[in-house]
């Protein structure tokens, strides 16, 4: 089974996750926010060992992140996820581990509300070309009342249910945080109201991942969202070379504005909602 990894895996696991640093930057951004592989918190990070070391590892808190893994090391970590009896809200990440991963928590005590089984990842490395850029600037911490319904917004039509139900405290906290950073970038129209919003999500210094895109309902299908992805990716690109996102196969609309300010499929993740 999985062990908890400690201090002294850090390297190794450093070295696990920079094979792939656009699929793997979550658990990255992580490593380098507490500087171990022992994060501080409840959440840990556990993996198994081969012949060579360190083979692949998962990221455990409120959400599940695999690394690496084939499919039976992924279904060793979905038990291992069952026996921990903790209940978490969703596991992402490369589609061929997470659907193993399914496999064993179908038996598990919560209920999957979702499973998103094809998700392209895409990333670009070159400032889009040829497309004029919409207005788009970093929110101030004073706009947090501005920002926070259209973030809502978006979580809401992504996932069915508000993030601000019960107070949404957490929520709350993690919008308010990336306004603070400088990550979330918007746009308002004259009356003051967010014509776009865009987060830089998960920053490492060789990969931004690009969250939290949404466009107001009053101004959709006027072709404003090609220039607004290309300034996001234009501002992302001051933070590391590469800029990355993840989105469902059934967005067809978002999927052709990437793919058309150049973005290109590097692989494929899936996500469980619980």
């Amino acid at each position: 089974m999985p062990r908890t990894l400690n201090r002294r895996d850090t390297t190794a696991l450093i070295e696990l996750l920079d094979r792939d640093p656009v699929a793997n930057i979550f658990t990255r951004s992580q490593v380098n926010l507490h500087r171990s592989a022992a994060p501080d918190g409840y959440a840990r990070i556990v993996g198994l060992d081969g012949d060579a070391g360190l083979e692949s590892a998962c990221w455990v808190g409120a959400n599940v992140a695999p690394t690496l893994m084939t499919e039976d090391e992924a279904k060793k970590y979905a038990q291992y996820a069952l026996e921990s009896r903790q209940r978490f809200a969703s596991v992402f990440g490369p589609a061929q581990s997470v659907l193993a991963m399914h496999e064993v928590l179908l038996e598990g005590p919560q209920e999957i509300f979702d499973v998103r089984e094809n998700q392209p990842l895409l990333t670009i490395s070159q400032q889009p070309a040829g497309i004029r850029r919409n207005n788009l600037r970093p929110a101030r911490i004073h706009e947090f009342d501005l920002v926070l319904p259209a973030s809502a917004a978006m979580f809401e039509e992504e996932l069915g249910y508000s993030p601000l139900e019960n107070g949404g405290s957490f929520y709350r906290s993690r919008v308010r945080q990336l306004i603070r950073d400088a990550h979330t970038l918007i746009d308002c129209d004259d009356n003051g109201e967010v014509v776009f919003k865009a987060d830089l999500g998960t920053v490492t210094d060789e990969v931004v991942q690009i969250q939290g895109v949404w466009v107001n309902p009053k101004y959709r299908g006027v072709g404003l969202a090609s220039g607004y992805m290309s300034a996001t990716v234009d501002y992302a690109m001051q933070f590391a070379p590469i800029a990355s996102l993840y989105v469902n196969d059934f967005n067809v609309p978002a999927l052709k504005t990437y793919q058309r300010i150049g973005f290109e499929q590097v692989g494929t993740f899936a996500t469980i909602l619980f």
